[in-house]
């Protein structure tokens, strides 16, 4: 008995093994689909040591007045020697992003922002493999008590009252929470111990190019009134600006007695009587973390 059924479906139709043509074509599609993606992802140009060369050189030209001699970071553009990037650390992230641009970010699409000139694939991906050369070499620095940094950054510093990480915190001054990964270590200091030597970019304005930097400004009403802080947006017939305790003035530029800007920061000079070493070091750390959240 076992065996007469075991010979009945042996010899039935095999219809669950059998693939329909449509859905081995949708397949072969897709596998196909997947090699491409992985090739566009791939960078060609990885294992020629001639492309690290030839990406510097047109890094220089067509990058580096964003993103630093070096691409340590420039003010304008993060800093690219560290391993984790915003926008996607794959090889073809990469390309995407010099190619096309970071919607929403100062980042242009490749030839778009008269700066240097427009490349062709192969320049692009050299410069990939030159930043994956640079990257290598970034050293990984601890520099302080992240813990204590934080308790610094909102408590005897004063930090919070300008800067706001993570939502928390005031807007008169930079965004922090993203840039212990867009700035290096000795940029950051240097932005708290002369922060009127590279004033910082950030603020947007639909008709320019780059974000503007943090300029301070200055004006005087028709009744005598001194306002000062930064400019929000301006035109030719009116003036947005925010002054420090955050009001927001809106003013017509022929009803006030004057206006000045200077590139005076707004932040006081954070010497070590005012703020140590070890303080100042335990603050970077703590904007290092929050950025590689």
């Amino acid at each position: 008995m076992i065996l007469r059924k075991w010979s009945l479906l042996k010899n039935q139709p095999r219809r669950c093994l059998e693939i329909p043509l449509h859905i081995s074509a949708l397949l072969a599609s897709l596998a196909l689909l997947v090699l491409q993606v992985e090739a566009q992802n791939r960078n060609p140009l990885s294992t020629d040591p001639r492309a690290v060369k030839a990406g510097e050189f047109e890094f220089r030209i067509n990058c580096a007045l964003c993103h630093g001699i070096g691409a340590r970071g420039g003010g304008r553009g993060p800093d690219l020697t560290k391993p984790h990037k915003h926008h996607g650390d794959a090889d073809g992230d990469l390309f995407r992003n010099i190619s096309q641009g970071i919607a929403g970010t100062a980042m242009p699409a490749n030839g778009t922002n008269g700066q240097g000139v427009g490349m062709t694939d192969e320049e692009i991906w050299q410069i990939v493999t030159y930043l994956r050369s640079v990257e290598l070499k970034a050293p990984s620095t601890n520099v302080g008590n992240p813990a204590r940094g934080q308790q610094l950054f909102y408590g005897e510093a004063n930090c919070s009252l300008c800067h706001m990480v993570n939502g928390k915190g005031g807007r008169v001054g930079p965004d922090l929470t993203s840039t212990g990964s867009t700035r290096t270590v000795t940029s950051l200091i240097e932005s708290v111990r002369k922060p009127s030597e590279r004033l910082a970019w950030g603020l947007t304005e639909p008709t320019k190019e780059f974000a503007q930097q943090y300029e301070t400004v200055t004006v005087v009403t028709a009744d005598g009134t001194t306002v000062k802080g930064i400019t929000l947006n301006e035109d030719s017939f009116s003036l947005q600006i925010m002054d420090t305790a955050e009001r927001i003035h809106l003013l017509e530029k022929d009803k006030l007695r004057s206006i000045s800007k200077s590139r005076e920061s707004l932040m006081p000079t954070y010497d070590r009587n005012m703020l140590n070493d070890r303080d100042l070091n335990d603050i970077v750390a703590y904007l290092l973390a929050e950025s590689s959240k």
